[in-house]
Parts: structure tokens; sequence; C-alpha cells
């Protein structure tokens, strides 16, 4: 069975991460992403380490391994190298964009018009063209032209001061999240977008009208709208929310405990978890405690609740604690290192992690798709390419032949 985006050609402008996610997504789909990079080193990313991917016997010693920042945003892709400061570089760009759906680029605001690479000018080429731009503040407003990059966009967003132990604790103060969310919660938006903008140029073609159209996502709003229920506290009532280390605003308890042996989440959720939840650990009369009633008077409560949780938690280790409320329904989850999180038995199952071969022979470790289709599955087999490998085949394939 075909990939639901077979026949769908991208043009991958991008680098670093928010665009190259998206495609990555895109590729995973089944769609043709064409990687264009600079010769002279390609993706930054390509050297954002240690760590890289050891020595192969049927490397090319000219070309430096990567690193597996790139590793990880790449599958799936066809690089191609192409200088686009040059003037024939440009016409090259231009041809691949006349063959091509979907065009994602994360340049500053107007750096691709000197190219002629803008939506302006390849709208005129090919008016179904798809182009995505991917920015730190957007198209338009005071800050358009600024460079934007997750971890300050987490800073200038909001999350940062919701992330992190409270400012009255010792390690207390701003903390950005441990993986550039921003970026990567911008690529998934840019899928999103990018999937509707397809629906749209179909409905369009049926009506014999072109459907292309230009994309303008921003980091900062992407970070302003996934502060969520957060951002809707201030809305509703003006509270300013802040620091909170791992408890949560409005729900108690909620938050990570120390058990005998380690740590572990524990999340109740509403009233009925949490009398459960007492009576495993042999405190019914917590259930009943006017404090503790409900879970309002428990978030009023919050201190004098954890003040007595603490040590009941630490009377046993971690799987102790996930075995026994596990079985009766309470939610619970140790706090795992990655190596854990990779030996987990239920990642394992949902086959997650994948061996890919590059051309050379090179075996790449990827962490595929979390999409599972049971129609139209998802099979990913090529790993994240070298560095121009695909340039010769492109040129010869696409310019030659077009989009077939």
């Amino acid at each position: 069975m075909s990939p639901i985006l077979n026949g769908i050609r991208v043009l991958d402008l991008s680098r670093i991460l928010a665009g190259p996610w998206a495609t990555q997504i895109l590729a995973d789909l089944g769609a043709e992403v064409i990687k264009i990079e600079h010769p002279d080193g390609g993706d930054d990313t390509r050297r954002w380490g240690p760590p890289f991917l050891p020595p192969h016997e049927g490397a090319n010693a000219d070309i430096p391994p990567d690193a597996a920042y790139y590793l990880g945003a790449n599958r799936g892709k066809r690089s191609v190298v192409v200088d686009m400061a040059t003037a024939a570089g440009q016409v090259t760009i231009k041809q691949l964009a006349a063959t091509s759906d979907i065009l994602v680029e994360n340049f500053k605001v107007g750096g691709l018009a000197k190219y002629g690479l803008d939506y302006q000018s390849l709208h005129k080429i090919y008016p179904e063209l798809i182009y995505c731009s991917i920015t730190g503040f957007g198209q338009t407003g005071p800050y358009k032209d600024r460079a934007g990059y997750d971890f300050m966009i987490q800073a200038m967003g909001g999350m940062m001061s919701l992330t992190g132990e409270r400012d009255d604790r010792p390690g207390g103060g701003a903390q950005k999240a441990g993986t550039p969310i921003v970026d990567i919660q911008t690529g998934l938006y840019a899928v999103i977008a990018i999937l509707a903008a397809l629906r749209y140029r179909d409905q369009q073609r049926a009506m014999g009208q072109p459907g292309g159209q230009h994309i303008d996502l921003a980091l900062l709003d992407v970070q302003a709208v996934t502060l969520a229920h957060q951002a809707m506290i201030y809305l509703v009532a003006g509270i300013v929310p802040g620091r909170m280390g791992n408890a949560h605003p409005t729900i108690a308890p909620y938050r990570v405990f120390r058990c005998a042996d380690g740590e572990c989440v524990l999340a109740v959720g509403n009233d009925g978890q949490f009398r459960k939840f007492c009576g495993l650990v042999g405190h019914t009369d917590l259930a009943q405690d006017p404090r503790f009633l409900t879970n309002e008077l428990r978030v009023q409560n919050r201190v004098a609740l954890d003040d007595i949780l603490e040590p009941i938690m630490q009377e046993r280790p971690v799987a102790a604690w996930n075995e026994l409320f596990w079985n009766e329904g309470v939610p619970f989850g140790p706090v795992n290192r990655l190596d854990q999180v990779f030996n987990d038995p239920q990642i394992q199952s949902r086959d997650l992690v994948k061996n890919l071969t590059r051309s050379n022979g090179q075996n790449v470790p990827s962490i595929v798709t979390p999409i599972k289709f049971s129609a139209s599955p998802i099979t990913p087999d090529r790993a994240p390419p070298v560095l121009g490998e695909d340039t010769d085949a492109v040129m010869r394939q696409l310019l030659q032949n077009g989009k077939n």
C-alpha cells in the first residue's frame, strides 16, 4: 500500500530543528522530502556534537561524522547541496520549487527575497505551491526582524516563568525545559497547517482555482498558545502563575515524591482516586479529613497534605508503590532515566526504536514516529542522509523529468 502522502514533494530549505522536525514527519507520512543544504557543512546541527555517529568502514573520510542532534530530525529525507547565494543555485531551487507541492523555510523575514526565493517570487512560478515560513516572531509585528531561538523564546513566551523550583526554595529560579520544546511544538503546528493547506488546495483545484498559500508560523506565537491552562488562569482570573517545582497549580496531590530508593510521580486527579489512594497507603483517615475532602480543599491545603504524604511515600521503594497503585488504578509512575525509558517493556513493545541503514551501509538508530495507522501503517526505512548524497540523482531525475 502506498504511503498516505505518496506523490507529495517537499522542498526543505529549513535547518536546525523546528523546520526539520516538521519535514521529518512529512517524510514519515510518505512525502518525498528534498533537503537543501549548503555545500560547506550543510545543516548546522550536523556539527552540534559530541556525540557523533561512530566511524564506519564504508564512510567517506572527507565527510565528518554527523552529530546525534542532526540524526534525530532528518530521517527519510534526500540531501541535495546547493549554494543559493549563487545565480546557478537560485535557478536550481526555483526549478525544484516548481516541481514541489510544499516549501518549508526558516530564514529571517525577507532573508530569501534577495535570492528571489521568497513566497511572492515563487508564487508567480507555481501558484499552487504551499509555502511555510517558520520564524521566531512571525512575518509581522515589531519583532519580526529579530532572530529567534528556542531557549530565548521559552524565556520571552513565559515558559521559564512556570518551569523550575519555587523561587523561595533552593535551586529556585528560571529554568528551561529539558528538550527544545518550542521548536518541536512549532514543527508539529507546521505539519498541521501544511496538511490543512493541502486539503484547501484540493478544494480550490476542484473549482478550477490555484490553491497555494503562505503559512506564517512564529515560535513566540506557539509558545504563547501552548501555555494552555496556565494562560487561562491569567486571562480568566488575572492571577499570574509562577514556578511551583513539580506541583500542579490546580490539582493535589499531583507532584514528585521521594520513595525509599528513588523518585516517583503521584498524579491523583479526582476525589475518588484520592480516597482509593488513602486506603492503599493505610491512611483512610486522610480521606475524611475536612482539609482534604475535595480537590479544591486539597489545593488550598497542599502544604499540610504534602507534609503528611512525604514520609508515607518514603516507606516503600518505587517498584512496590508502582505495583500497588497501578493494580488499583491510581496514576503513578517512576521518574525514569533515558536508559530506563528505552528498556521499558512498554516502550519496547511499541517498536519506537529502529535501526535504519544509510546508503554507505552504516546503521543509524532512530526513534521512529509514534503515529500508528490501522489501514496504512508507516514503515520508516530511509536513514538521515549523508551530506549531498542525493544531489546527482535529484538533479538528474527531477530537473530533467519534472514531477511525475
